[in-house]
């Protein structure tokens, strides 16, 4: 690549990518400084391909020509010309480096705009991420573990070398952790996780790792097996803060963040709709395991700290039923999880005491 660049080196810069692959392709997998541009939009790339097959390359590419052409192709050549006026270290880039982002390189050159190109396009870009993965999780790490309420993320976070897969996944990886963010694809995700183990290795020496301790989904998205395999085997630091602590975190996150921005997204009338839709699908999730019974008690609870945050504003109602679903469920299921790592556990302490653990010991 340009100057000797390579892949890692391109993506760990975090450089603007034009990717010229069509939208369907894109949202698929994507890196994550890549702007989606296309050559070709979706309909246009399956006819292309339909004639591909049919009546060979040279057919195809005359009638990709003949597709993008005139206001079109003007359109398109002035949204790249955009595009790079406001990100000039741009790189052009397509599925494996050949005609479309070589015929968008010719089109901006006509135009007086020289634009470089991703060796191999988006395919080399992916093992590149696949390779960084495999190779940078080997490197020590150790996992903040805790029941839900203690801050782990925000302690992952606030690390140099914590890497925040929930935030990554758009997804705080319990029944009720979706976030207003939709999941990306499964390689987009993972590419993401790739791009950022690759930066903060370059921002600290020696380099161990700092995660939550995850189970091996986050709502859709499942981690990598090397991730996976060396989790498996990684020393854990557990959070215990008091419950009015966890209650008070839980509140902020889950009832109050959760409700302004479901009104800054949909406004008030749909807002309340989805934020109060949001609860009930998050306990409608585990309602076989909290039995049908305690489920349907659950919701009525829920729908009467619903009506009372309605009329007065507040969220420490919802109290009256998330207490009860800490204490018969989520705390016993974690505690459970966690008894099975006992061996791996080389440090308890309130939040402020794992923090400065994890700042002194790494």
């Amino acid at each position: 690549m340009k100057d000797g660049m390579d892949h890692r080196a391109l993506l760990a810069a975090g450089t603007p990518i034009i990717d010229v692959r069509a939208p369907v392709e894109f949202a698929q997998g994507a890196m994550p400084c890549a702007i989606n541009l296309p050559l070709m939009n979706d309909d246009e790339r399956a006819a292309v391909g339909t004639c591909y097959k049919r009546s060979g390359a040279e057919a195809a590419l005359a009638l990709g020509h003949q597709l993008v052409s005139g206001e079109a192709r003007q359109q398109r050549i002035a949204a790249w010309q955009a595009a790079i006026a406001q990100h000039p270290d741009a790189w052009l880039c397509c599925a494996r480096g050949g005609q479309r982002s070589h015929i968008t390189q010719r089109w901006l050159l006509e135009a007086g705009v020289d634009v470089p190109l991703v060796p191999g396009g988006y395919k080399s870009l992916r093992q590149a991420t696949i390779s960084a993965t495999d190779e940078l999780v080997r490197l020590p790490m150790v996992l903040v573990g805790g029941c839900t309420g203690n801050g782990k993320t925000q302690l992952v976070r606030a690390h140099p070398l914590g890497v925040d897969l929930e935030g990554l996944a758009h997804h705080r990886g319990s029944s009720f952790g979706r976030t207003l963010q939709p999941q990306l694809a499964q390689a987009s995700f993972e590419n993401h996780l790739a791009v950022a183990l690759l930066q903060k290795a370059q921002q600290k020496e020696p380099v161990r790792w700092v995660l939550e301790d995850e189970g091996h989904m986050i709502g859709a998205n499942h981690l990598p097996e090397s991730l996976r395999d060396r989790m498996a085997q990684a020393p854990i630091a557990v959070v215990e803060d008091a419950f009015e602590v966890r209650l008070a975190r839980l509140q902020e996150e889950y009832f109050t963040r959760m409700h302004h921005d479901f009104i800054q997204a949909f406004g008030e009338e749909q807002g309340w709709q989805e934020y109060s839709e949001y609860l009930h699908h998050g306990l409608f999730a585990i309602r076989r395991r909290l039995g049908l019974q305690r489920f349907a008690q659950l919701t009525d609870l829920l729908d009467t700290a619903l009506l009372a945050q309605q009329r007065t504003g507040a969220t420490d109602v919802h109290f009256c039923w998330l207490e009860p679903l800490l204490v018969e469920y989520y705390d016993p299921m974690y505690r459970y999880q966690l008894g099975k790592k006992a061996e791996k556990i080389v440090f308890r302490g309130d939040w402020n005491g794992v923090s400065d653990w994890l700042s002194h010991s790494i």
